[in-house]
């Protein structure tokens, strides 16, 4: 290891440092990740990486980083992100200065064996080969499996480096698709010609030239019986070569085409695995492709390796049977005395599970013996994997003998699938989650599409029962929202897969309500038991394991939406009456007995503990609920509950929690949603919804979360619904609905709504609705008329929220009548009043509200003070902004970034940030043209910009600022 300059010493024991450059950009220190937002640091420390534990020369560096161009002062430059880069990741247990080393020449990044999964990768795949080399394909294949899991994406897909793109990513790349064609080659060689044919359509139609793919896909379609498709596979690949290359087929893949044409005998030989003498089992062979879930496969088998019982957990229909028999199969050259499956699920007696067990091995023995005893003595000697599949109706019957067997058979392993845990000392529990869905934003088809194990499930399992059916441009919106309404469930997916030969995917979403009657084998396969052939079959198992107040529980939880924490479920849920089967203090333990029983799943996200159910189950406890007749009365406390929690938010605006009021509400907006559904759709309770629209408008919510439409909505909606709701309410509500408007520049909507509210207000006595009434003619006289009263107005507001006690609506009004000063004021009172507005946020301790008294300092500073000192300003702002996760500031801070970059003489990064603010203000749909002000400031930026530049360099760097991927990282100057 060459001896670091700079003191910086290896990384010590205390500090356990893993990185990630199969796919994104990871790092993890101690198992926490650690986040690099600039892109040059991402870029910095990923070429370092790639050339790990030797030193990178500083010229190599810079070219990765700034290709032949670099920056005048570019080593300095280098230094400094070193620096950051240092920083960003820590010192290290010991106090030295982190894995990153200065050395003569240049630099270089310590990392400890097995820390980066680039080494890890090309370990496993050497290990592999080594393995097909000894005649153990199953070995090689499970390790080439294990090797393929590390992958998650795209190499350094968010490093901004062409030359990393250009050298190291293409050879990364070649390096997994040898690791699949071997894979593909162990899995043939084992006869699993069935598992490798998704894989290998995938493979052929992305790399339509790899002629290794082709054959081998066609060398499984012969095995699988479908000979001509083989010989069209090769009529495919042999015009993609003559058109795109001009050339034949190669050598391997000719003679492999003759000999399926003449039906070679040899082509349907399974190569024998030698990898060690061993006993079969009894396994079932796999009678459909095995798709996805590399990674809970490495996890599986990594368990396994260190632990004696391994308990897949999970809902039922998730996939813990398929996935524990994949595991089980991949693993078996470990156990020369076989692998063994018990499967549970018909046993009623608990008594009798040791004779089960016993008879799933193969023991004979009809003695008077207990059964225990008798298989203590079979397994003594031997070194076996049992499988127990659907133990949770045994499952303290199967903890105490599995106790008694591990403790007596040291080489016996246990593979469990259980919807509890089995209650053993050393057993680890591995949640089996539901397969990945396309994300909302994947919906619009493309490669995102194919790597969700939903949605290859779903054209999997179509293309046997509903040949015809295809994912197409047309249906593949429909495709992606049909695997998350299954919530990715592979059993529900297998059965809307049946239900393709009669319907259209949009067909089966219109019926997704009565899911528990559509999704059933149909006319298809009965082999299976009643509860493995329909979705409400699986999900009444687990209803009826449940005892009575955990029953009743899981129906009343079923009103959350998204999910829920513990104080919500206290509320809502428990019981009035004493005798009504939930009392408030029992709650907690229900909860976890649901969790241990996989009806809930819960994740604890800072300080406290959300719990959630996949819709199915909450479908099924929705019925349940209406069943007991008491569904309206628990969405009525579920909606008064929720109408508390905005109430409170409202209360707490402009103080210390703002900014965990706002992500709490982000969290509960599912909720918040179902609530205000409910004020709409019931009778007489229209008016706690427009109370719920009002307080979370009042809080900026729909600001933050950038949906005003959303907003606007539920505002309109509830104003239509409670005409007799109280004066000052409705005033009130229409100002918000009125301020929304005018954020989105719709002015016709805006002056309809104005309008409204001014006649509701002559309506009330006693000026009651004045704050409001002032707040929102200030507002439109700032943002309509361009007219400097607005200042005047605003501090009307301002005084009469204060006397009303509503603090957070005061400092609203304050902070609008500063930046009313900013942009049509006088130069010393704007200063002033800026100054201001910023000391009272501060001293609130308001984080949200002093992030927008920076932006809004900073628009005074560049009307009429400094705009260096603007732009410093907005740089800070922009930062606090994007750490809370403000969807809505930033768009107007990369704005006031370009109008600052026109007045300091930077026209070319002023066009880019022009077209990034016009990318961000796209996305949030707003029109610049209804904020007169706004647009004012932004027209004069854009001339001042346009003078500068020739009109081609003005669109080249505007259309890089509208396609950057961070927009507000461009800003920021981390974007570049």
């Amino acid at each position: 290891m060459p001896q670091a300059q700079d003191g910086a010493s290896s990384t010590s024991p205390g500090t356990d440092f893993a990185f990630g450059v199969l796919g994104p950009l990871e790092v993890l220190r101690d198992g926490r990740p650690v986040e690099l937002r600039a892109a040059k640091q991402r870029a910095l420390l990923a070429s370092l990486l790639i050339d790990a534990n030797k030193v990178v020369p500083t010229e190599t560096l810079m070219t990765r980083l700034w290709e032949e161009e670099p920056p005048e002062g570019a080593r300095n430059t280098l230094q400094n992100y070193v620096l950051r880069v240092r920083r960003a990741l820590g010192p290290t247990g010991s106090g030295a200065g982190g894995p990153v080393l200065t050395c003569a020449q240049g630099y270089l990044v310590e990392v400890a064996a097995g820390a980066l999964d680039l080494h890890r990768f090309d370990a496993l795949v050497d290990r592999a080969k080594a393995a097909m080399a000894e005649g153990a394909p199953a070995r090689a294949s499970t390790l080439l499996g294990e090797a393929l899991a590390l992958w998650r994406g795209e190499p350094l897909s968010d490093v901004p480096s062409e030359r990393l793109r250009r050298e190291v990513v293409p050879a990364l790349t070649e390096r997994r698709l040898g690791a699949i064609e071997l894979r593909t080659e162990a899995d043939l060689q084992l006869g699993r010609h069935a598992d490798v044919l998704p894989r290998l359509r995938e493979l052929t139609a992305t790399y339509p030239l790899q002629e290794r793919f082709w054959a081998q896909r066609m060398l499984a379609l012969y095995r699988a019986g479908r000979q001509g498709e083989a010989l069209d596979c090769y009529r495919t690949v042999s015009e993609l070569l003559l058109e795109e290359l001009g050339v034949d087929p190669g050598a391997e893949l000719w003679k492999l085409h003759q000999r399926i044409l003449t039906a070679d005998p040899a082509l349907t030989v399974v190569t024998a695995d030698h990898g060690g003498a061993r006993a079969s089992g009894n396994l079932p062979a796999e009678m459909t492709s095995f798709v996805g879930r590399g990674g809970m496969l490495s996890r599986a088998r990594r368990l396994l390796e260190g632990a004696r019982l391994v308990t897949l957990t999970g809902p039922g229909g998730v996939g813990k049977t398929r996935l524990a028999l994949r595991t089980a199969a991949e693993v078996s050259w470990a156990f020369p005395h076989g692998v063994w499956l018990a499967d549970l699920a018909p046993l009623v007696e608990p008594g009798l599970l040791d004779r089960e067990i016993a008879g799933a091995l193969g023991i004979l023995d009809q003695s008077a013996r207990p059964g225990t005893q008798v298989l203590v003595e079979y397994l003594r000697e031997r070194h076996l994997l049992l499988v127990l599949d659907n133990c949770e109706h045994v499952a303290d019957a199967a903890g105490e003998l599995l106790a008694t067997l591990l403790r007596a058979a040291p080489g016996l392993r246990v593979l469990a699938t259980s919807r509890q845990g089995l209650g053993v000392p050393g057993e680890h529990l591995l949640l089996v989650p539901p397969l990945d869905v396309p994300a909302f934003e994947e919906a619009g088809g493309g490669p995102p599409m194919t790597r969700s194990e939903a949605v290859r499930l779903l054209g999997d399992r179509a293309a046997a029962s509903a040949p015809d059916f295809r994912i197409t441009e047309e249906n593949h919106a429909a495709v992606g929202q049909l695997c998350r309404r299954l919530d990715g469930i592979p059993l529900a997916i297998e059965l809307a897969a049946v239900r393709l030969s009669t319907l259209s995917v949009e067909e089966v979403l219109e019926r997704l309500d009565d899911r528990f009657r559509l999704l059933t084998h149909g006319g298809g396969a009965r082999t299976a038991p009643r509860y493995q052939r329909t979705l409400r079959g699986v999900v009444d198992w687990s209803y009826d394991l449940c005892g009575e107040r955990e029953r009743l529980l899981w129906a009343r939880l079923s009103v959350f939406a998204g999910g829920f924490d513990l104080e919500a479920a206290e509320t809502v849920c428990s019981s009035e009456g004493a005798d009504d089967g939930v009392p408030r203090e029992d709650v907690i333990d229900i909860l976890a007995a649901l969790v241990h029983k996989s009806v809930l799943t819960a994740a604890t996200d800072g300080h406290r503990t959300r719990y959630r159910m996949l819709e199915t189950i909450r479908q099924y406890g929705q019925r349940r609920l209406r069943d007991l007749g008491q569904d309206v009365v628990l969405r009525r406390r579920h909606c008064a509950y929720y109408e508390d929690v905005a109430a409170r938010a409202a209360a707490d605006w402009c103080g210390p929690r703002e900014v965990e009021w706002l992500s709490r509400l982000r969290r509960e907006l599912p909720n918040l949603r179902a609530a205000l559904d409910f004020c709409t759709t019931g009778p007489g309770e229209a008016r706690a919804g427009l109370v719920i629209a009002a307080n979370l408008t009042r809080v900026r919510f729909w600001f933050f979360s950038s949906s005003l439409g959303e907003g606007r909505h539920w505002l309109s909606r509830t104003l239509g619904l409670a005409p007799d709701a109280p004066g000052p309410l409705r005033v009130g509500a229409l100002a918000l609905a009125t301020w929304i408007a005018l954020c989105q520049g719709d002015q016709p909507a805006a002056e309809r709504f104005l309008a409204d509210c001014r006649e509701s207000a002559r309506r009330i006595p006693d000026d009651a609705a004045e704050g409001a009434l002032a707040y929102i003619e200030g507002a439109h006289a700032m943002l309509v008329q361009r007219d400097p009263r607005a200042i005047a107005l605003f501090a009307r507001a301002r005084e009469r929220y204060r006397r009303d006690g509503r603090l957070g609506d005061a400092h609203m009004a304050t902070m609008l009548g500063a930046m009313t000063s900013a942009l049509l004021g006088e130069r010393e009172a704007a200063l002033a009043d800026c100054r201001a507005h910023m000391a009272e946020a501060d001293d609130y301790r308001a984080g949200w509200a002093y992030s927008w008294g920076l932006w809004v300092m900073a628009l005074a500073e560049l009307r009429h003070g400094d705009p260096h000192r603007a732009a410093g300003l907005i740089d800070d702002s922009l930062r606090r902004q994007r750490d809370i996760g403000d969807r809505w500031g930033p768009c107007w801070g990369v704005h006031a970034m370009a109008w600052t970059a026109a007045a300091l003489g930077d026209p070319h990064r002023g066009a880019r940030l022009m077209g990034a603010s016009y990318q961000l203000r796209e996305a949030i749909g707003v029109a610049l043209a209804g904020l007169r002000p706004l647009h004012d400031a932004h027209v004069e930026a854009e001339r001042v910009i346009r003078g500068a530049l020739d009109a081609r360099v003005y669109a080249a760097a505007f259309a890089e600022g509208a396609a950057a991927r961070d927009a507000v990282g461009l800003a920021l100057d981390t974007g570049r």
